[in-house]
């Protein structure tokens, strides 16, 4: 009787020993994390993984293989050209006696050669590159442009459009069944997800760099370099792009176009790991109108607002809480869109057709999807309470100068004026804005400046009519310094406080 029941434990215990093995090697199969004590303190691995997720690397060979047969390299000529002050002769033959002696005659812009990248979007040749791949700011668009194919064929290529506020430009080359890129949503694009940038670095010949998404909808306000209504919703990325990237390819691990590589943030002037690429449902739109119409059909709000964040104590000033985001209306044009629809001078817009809007330069990537015509749902903020409206866009963004100019000289103290082109050539600068009469009182009041003086910069930052004063001003913070001239005289510099 002992003897059997020694039998029957033995064989309880033996069997729960097997049920104990089998059973935490069929859980530690099922989940790749399990619970354990360190210092008696439970400690968990992230997170449960599927049994049959992999563990292999992504695979990069097809979509890099598949893109750089479609990703071009370019390369710009801007021939050289005279330019002079064009002023006027009053001394006859001893004028050009004393140019010639000095060596005052006209100058000569050496010839300007470039290059940078581009993507190929149909098989009969239409290119979409950046703007300033093939364009030098004031000296205008290349006279030449060559496109070469990743097997080295050869083409001329003429632009059929561009826009510097978009940084994008469109290219057409003659030629048949070639090979082009395939888009893709940009707004499927996750953060963390694996992309390729594609182009010819350095001058060097095609190149692959690996990264992830490291964010979307940035700004970094580049694109107000050359444009003067810019647009900026980038993708960030961690792949290395360097000069030369520019207008290259942006592309997923299908090898299908996510964005096209635009700008770099680069300390030493080469990569340091912060790459830039417009998103290709932007390219898209913006394609596709140059190619339809010539230009970009791009609708307008019609308001003004900062182009710098706002400090604490300017928002204090300007009645935004704390915890409030949005795009402040500094202006609204009489004669744009926003005007029609009731938004007014110190409303706060939070969004544009339910999409969040925190920045003007957010905003006006949002608006830059539609044209003129199009109906878009705009929510804002009046002294706290919360209104929506609908605003058809319109074509152009519609006439600040008054509106600008009363709202800038109410602030500091002074009747302002847009000088004339003709004086401004005349006194040979760009531009500027004329001090008509100082009111007692006022911030301008307390500097030594006069009636008369033209302004013609804010911090360094030109500006050739009232409304570019008025964007200067907005974005500026305390004391700022303002440059310029009386007709006939040199240079003056006055500080302005800007908090009187």
């Amino acid at each position: 009787m002992k003897l059997k029941q020694l039998l029957l434990i033995v064989s309880i215990s033996a069997g729960s020993a097997i049920a104990s093995v089998w059973g935490y090697n069929k859980f530690t199969h099922q989940n790749a994390a399990f619970v354990q004590t360190q210092g008696g303190v439970p400690v968990n691995y992230a997170g449960f993984f599927d049994k049959n997720a992999s563990g292999d690397p992504v695979d990069f060979s097809k979509a890099a293989n598949a893109s750089v047969q479609s990703v071009v390299h370019i390369k710009t000529k801007i021939p050289a050209k005279k330019v002079s002050n064009d002023l006027p002769r009053s001394r006859g033959n001893l004028d050009d006696w004393f140019n010639q002696f000095f060596d005052f005659g006209p100058t000569v812009i050496p010839e300007q050669r470039a290059s940078g990248s581009g993507v190929i979007i149909s098989e009969d040749g239409y290119i979409v590159t950046n703007n300033h791949v093939i364009s030098d700011g004031d000296k205008g668009i290349a006279s030449e442009i060559t496109v070469t194919l990743h097997n080295r064929k050869t083409y001329k290529a003429r632009v059929i459009g561009s826009d510097p506020n978009y940084d994008l430009a469109v290219l057409k080359i003659d030629g048949n069944n070639l090979p082009f890129m395939l888009y893709a949503n940009s707004d499927d694009v996750q953060l963390g997800q694996w992309v390729l940038a594609v182009g010819y670095p350095l001058s060097l010949e095609t190149t692959v760099t690996a990264g992830i998404v490291s964010a979307k909808g940035r700004t970094i306000g580049i694109n107000s370099r050359q444009g003067q209504s810019p647009v900026e919703s980038f993708i960030q990325t961690d792949a290395a792009v360097n000069q030369g990237n520019s207008g290259g390819a942006l592309v997923n691990t299908n090898g299908q176009l996510v964005g096209i590589n635009s700008a770099i943030l680069a300390p030493s002037g080469t990569y340091a790991g912060y790459s830039f690429a417009i998103p290709v449902n932007l390219v898209k739109k913006v394609v596709s109108d140059i190619i339809q119409y010539g230009n970009v059909q791009r609708g307008y709000l019609g308001v003004s607002y900062p182009t710098q964040e706002l400090s604490e104590e300017q928002m204090k000033q300007l009645g935004i809480k704390e915890n409030e985001e949005g795009v402040y209306v500094s202006a609204v044009a009489p004669d744009g869109a926003a005007q029609v629809a009731g938004i007014k001078r110190g409303d706060l817009i939070t969004k544009i057709n339910g999409a969040e809007v925190t920045s003007g330069l957010e905003m006006s990537s949002v608006l830059a999807n539609f044209k003129p015509g199009d109906k878009v749902d705009v929510t804002y903020k009046r002294k706290g309470s919360e209104f929506n409206t609908a605003v058809v866009l319109k074509k152009s963004p519609g006439n600040y100068e008054k509106v600008v100019s009363d709202n800038i000289g109410d602030e500091v103290g002074a009747e302002l004026e847009t000088l004339d082109s003709k004086k401004a050539e005349q006194y040979g600068i760009e531009g500027g804005v004329v001090v008509k009469s100082i009111k007692k009182g006022g911030p301008i009041s307390k500097t030594r400046m006069e009636e008369g003086f033209i302004i013609t910069s804010v911090n360094g930052v030109d500006v050739r009519n009232v409304e570019e004063l008025g964007k200067a001003l907005y974005s500026a913070r305390g004391t700022v310094k303002i440059e310029g001239m009386y007709p006939g005289s040199d240079m003056y510099t006055y500080p302005l406080n800007l908090n009187e």
